[in-house]
């Protein structure tokens, strides 16, 4: 591990702040550095169009919070390069690092000492006229919404070829484990602990309030039909990229062949960052 690439959140004041510091301790030791042209350019420094990192780095810095981290998880994916997320936003369940922490977590990344843990991704494809118009990697969720005026949606809903039911709802989240403490928990979705190989089906606001939330196998695949004649429902992936759909268009979800790598500076007590994050046992 000789080249790390580093992302952090762009127009905010605290990761230039933190790289003025941390890039010149890098290189010190013998390491180059790669940053993305957003940062470099606040740096004063040569960067390279975050679509080029993959391609040039052997692990990866990212500076922000979730939002970040998922952009970074998707963008090194098929490259599955490790990545040290350090955060600078608010909850953090996947930005493991924190900002006093630094340096003793990139030091001990450099030297090969962290741990990684994997994370499974989803692969949701859209499905129109019988053609595949475009393909998504996810970390976290795909999600069919409506828009704020729309009417309920009706999506047929089938596992493995087995019709599951047509949800009448406001949408319908499919997730990750990673993903179950995001979207999927704000709609009454259950907490999944990262290690386990599966997905979630959780229905947004459904009209029959038997729908509930359903825990598949990881190795299942979801197809969903739009029913509706609403011409105001997305596909929205990771909470970050969107794509207009369509009565009759399919979204066949599957377990990605890529995974997202974490690096880990220490060991991780997933219920203590639960406890941390979700402020469990306050009053």
């Amino acid at each position: 591990m000789k080249r790390i690439g580093i992302i952090s959140k762009p127009g905010k004041p605290e990761p230039p702040e933190v790289l003025r510091k941390l890039i010149p301790w890098i290189t010190e030791r013998g390491y180059a550095v790669f940053v993305d042209q957003e940062t470099a350019s606040v740096l004063g420094i040569e960067g390279h169009p975050r679509a080029e990192l993959p391609g040039l780095v052997d692990a990866v810095i990212v500076l922000g919070g979730d939002g970040t981290m998922l952009g970074a998880a998707r963008l090194v994916a098929e490259e599955g390069l490790p990545i040290l997320g350090v955060n600078l936003g608010g909850l953090g369940f996947i930005t493991e690092v924190n900002l006093s922490e630094l340096y003793p977590a990139v030091e001990k990344m450099l030297k090969g000492e962290c741990s990684i843990e994997e994370r499974v991704m989803l692969q949701a494809e859209i499905i129109r006229s019988g053609e595949t118009v475009t393909t998504y990697t996810v970390l976290n969720d795909a999600v069919i919404t409506k828009g704020a005026l729309a009417r309920i949606i009706d999506l047929e809903t089938y596992v493995d070829h087995s019709y599951v039911t047509t949800f009448k709802s406001d949408g319908l989240i499919i997730s990750t484990p990673t993903g179950s403490t995001a979207y999927n928990l704000s709609a009454g979705g259950p907490i999944v602990h990262p290690a386990l190989d599966c997905m979630l089906l959780t229905p947004i606001c459904p009209h029959t309030l038997t729908n509930r939330p359903i825990v598949l196998s990881g190795e299942s695949l979801i197809e969903v039909t739009l029913k509706s004649e609403s011409e105001d429902v997305f596909l929205t992936l990771d909470g970050q990229l969107g794509f207009s759909l369509v009565k009759g268009d399919v979204v066949a979800v599957r377990k990605s062949a890529h995974k997202t790598r974490l690096l880990m500076p220490c060991e991780r007590d997933y219920f203590q960052v639960l406890r941390e994050k979700l402020k469990w046992g306050e009053r």
